[in-house]
């Protein structure tokens, strides 16, 4: 009796355990509830004396039912589980029940309710109702065939004897009084769960937004830490339950700057000896705040060691490697990258390629090199730099109107432009100067932070390049395009009144269109820019105007290349003979791909690259991505992507479905200046690849780096290709080669 209670205790511990899928739990109650009533409808069948069929199907059909679930539950795979027990259910057990227990004039009508049940409840979208038309399918067919074929059907009621229609209808009762109850109890749970969550997110955003509020150049941290970390824990193959976790660990990661006094935290200026080892005191104090949380342990873990340094020269404890909890290590790259792409009182928020490049200085060192490496993916794929600090209403620079008395005294942040349009309502009235008519404009530029500038230095270190300014009145000064046309615009803007303006600009490649709507006739600019290469914002300004009102929209449909007109020759650096496959211009990272070559043991891809004019980074240089699609093109149905290798030495892997064993040899390097010159230069490369089964083995040597990276696939994939990508660079005369052993032990290429 003992072991029966302790079973059962077991089993409702986990029924009402609200960190496990309540999908998951409430299959299990279903599971376990059917197979009770299987199990004691078997001693009933042989009460009423009924076939040995009829309980001998009813006694497998349990034991494969036991057998299966206790599987599935050990494996976690109870999402196929779900589908196959009601493929079993449909087309095996209600069938054989139908067959062997009287038919329509026994208790199989009653029984046949299980299957509806259970698919109802169980199975989710379309594969619900699917199986629901499969199973009444089923159940018509049976009746269809039980009618034309009664011999089939193994009658053993007489006439007015329905004790085991009455049995089943019982024991189905039961079964569905206790899911219901189960699952009203289950959902209740979970919504006071959900409560309770609900006000811990909303209490633990609000300490957070306190504790930032202290720090008047820390506006939103927390908050941004705690994405990066999200986003850090998924790529990292971290469960959904578990990345939440981390999110509110990450959050409240600095509570304790509660005990810092508002003067060291709101100093103008480096802070001195003493100040800073008052600002170390904060992750103790932080700690010692949260420890009291037993709910969830590592707030205070988070709190106390986020601070730590790979090599083992952080603080307070001076931890290394992996000593250091892991959430910390995650917190530690998300605070740095954040805390760099800020604002602070010594300094302006630092470009995303330079906080690159840090990064890069600081895996092994500073950082765990695996979550290092995560965010340097992150920052790859941040292509419209989105992860950084951002003012209530970014494009008047934080401030909800622009006023500009002279010409480009302000402009307001950039605002990104992409192949999708991207609509800006605005307000344009008179500045506080009288006697001056307001004149609105926009310049078109490119940094590295997004934002305007006109002095040397920022010019020179954030790389400012202006293209040009356009002014509502229809006039357009060039700086930096090849080429601008103005002219009246065909398309019919919306109705706008005196002082209202609508601006649609989109950039496809090397050409961009900007349309300006107002209350007079509509004007359009084709520009076409020097390159591909860079980016294009937008900067509101002008003179004696005063802009407000602007809010700014994107569209959701991609502007197609035809749908610029060109007035200008495409920029191309691919134009050379091609080999095998065609040339590719990558102007982005990653914007461009090869088609996929199907990956074969001894193959060598052979190709001449070069990076482009704009090209100033390590990274400007050429990948390779070994995936799987069902086109074999990269990005098509089904792709997964195994590993990306860049020839500088970094590379990437995709979640827990492969592993990867990158070894980089740089004996003979020459260090990163000769590199990027050497890529400048252009050079011929080839890449070889050895397979056997699911490990493939790619090696190349450029420039002093030798690279060998190991992928292991753990899932199976019908096809692998590779295909070569990039970042700001041309590859061209792309040759495909495969070696193998002919006859006499020769080899040969094919």
């Amino acid at each position: 009796m003992g072991a029966v209670k302790r079973v059962f205790g077991r089993f409702t511990r986990y029924i009402f355990d609200s960190s496990i899928n309540i999908k998951e739990r409430s299959f299990i109650v279903f599971s376990v509830t059917v197979l009770v009533a299987l199990f004691v409808a078997v001693p009933c069948g042989l009460a009423m004396h009924e076939p040995l069929s009829a309980t001998l199907s009813t006694l497998i059909g349990a034991l494969f039912f036991t057998a299966y679930v206790i599987i599935c539950f050990k494996l976690k795979r109870i999402e196929r589980a779900k589908i196959v027990i009601s493929l079993i259910l449909a087309f095996v057990f209600l069938p054989a029940m139908f067959f062997t227990n009287g038919g329509v004039e026994g208790g199989t009508p009653i029984w046949l309710l299980l299957g509806t049940l259970y698919i109802s409840l169980i199975l989710e979208g379309r594969l619900k109702i699917v199986m629901l038309v499969c199973e009444v399918s089923v159940i018509a067919a049976c009746w269809i065939v039980g009618y034309f074929f009664p011999d089939l059907v193994s009658v053993y009621s007489r006439k007015g004897n329905y004790i085991d229609s009455i049995s089943g209808l019982l024991i189905v009762s039961g079964i569905i009084y206790t899911i219901i109850s189960f699952q009203n109890r289950l959902y209740r749970k979970e919504e006071e769960r959900k409560n309770v969550q609900r006000l811990f997110s909303q209490t633990a955003t609000a300490l957070a937004n306190a504790i930032d509020a202290k720090d008047k150049y820390t506006h939103g941290h927390s908050s941004r830490v705690a994405e990066y970390s999200r986003k850090i824990a998924e790529l990292a193959g971290k469960s959904p339950e578990e990345c939440d976790e981390i999110y509110y660990v990450a959050l409240l990661h600095d509570v304790g700057k509660i005990g810092v006094p508002e003067r060291i935290i709101n100093k103008e200026g480096r802070l001195s000896l003493e100040e800073l080892e008052c600002i170390k005191q904060h992750p103790a104090t932080g700690a010692q705040i949260l420890k009291s949380i037993t709910e969830y342990p590592r707030l205070s873990i988070g709190a106390h060691y986020h601070h730590e340094r790979y090599d083992g020269k952080g603080y307070p404890e001076r931890l290394k490697g992996s000593d250091i909890p892991e959430v910390a290590r995650i917190i530690s790259v998300a605070d740095s990258y954040d805390a760099m792409t800020s604002k602070r009182s010594y300094r302006d928020p630092i470009p995303q390629d330079k906080v690159r490049e840090q990064l890069i200085e600081g895996s092994g060192t500073q950082f765990d090199p695996k979550f290092a490496n995560i965010m340097l993916h992150l920052i790859d794929l941040d292509t419209n730099y989105s992860m950084k600090e951002r003012n209530d209403i970014q494009e008047l620079s934080g401030k909800n109107e622009l006023l500009v008395e002279e010409h480009r005294e302000e402009v307001s942040e950039g605002i990104q432009l992409s192949s999708f349009v991207t609509s800006i309502n605005l307000k344009v009235s008179a500045g506080k100067a009288a006697g001056y008519a307001p004149r609105a404009s926009l310049i078109l530029f490119d940094s590295l932070d997004g934002l305007f500038h006109a002095d040397e230095r920022g010019i020179k270190e954030l790389v400012y390049y202006e293209y040009g300014e356009i002014m509502f009145g229809g006039q357009f000064v060039n700086a930096g395009t090849r080429k601008i046309e103005a002219g009246p615009c065909d398309e019919k803007g919306p109705s706008l009144s005196a002082g209202e303006y609508r601006i649609e600009a989109v950039r496809v490649k090397d050409h961009a269109r900007v349309r300006i709507y107002g209350a007079d006739s509509p004007r359009e600019y084709i520009i076409a820019l020097p390159d591909s290469s860079r980016y294009a914002y937008i900067g509101l300004t002008g003179e004696h105007c005063l802009i407000s009102d602007v809010k700014v929209d994107k569209a959701v449909e991609v502007t197609g290349e035809d749908e610029i007109p060109r007035i200008a020759p495409r920029i191309s650096y691919i134009d050379a003979p091609a080999g095998d496959i065609p040339n590719v211009q990558v102007d982005g990272y990653r914007t461009e791909s090869t088609k996929g070559i199907p990956v074969r043991d001894g193959i060598t891809i052979s190709f001449h690259c070069k990076s482009l004019p704009t090209a100033r980074l390590v990274w400007h240089c050429p990948s390779y991505v070994v995936f799987t699609s069902d086109d074999g093109t990269v990005g098509g149905g089904n792709y997964k992507e195994f590993s990306l290798v860049r020839l500088d030495g970094e590379n990437w892997e995709s979640g827990n479905a492969v592993e990867n064993e990158l070894l980089v040899d740089k004996q003979d390097f020459n260090g990163w200046d000769a590199w990027k010159r050497y890529n400048k230069a252009g050079y011929d490369c080839s890449v070889s690849f050895s397979r056997e089964g699911n490990t493939i083995i790619s090696q190349t040597k450029n420039a002093g780096i030798s690279i060998r990276n190991i992928t292991t696939i753990k899932t199976k994939a019908a096809e692998v290709y590779v295909a070569l990508s990039g970042d700001q660079c041309a590859l061209t005369n792309i040759r495909i080669s495969h070696k193998t052993t002919g006859p006499g032990n020769s080899s040969r290429d094919l």
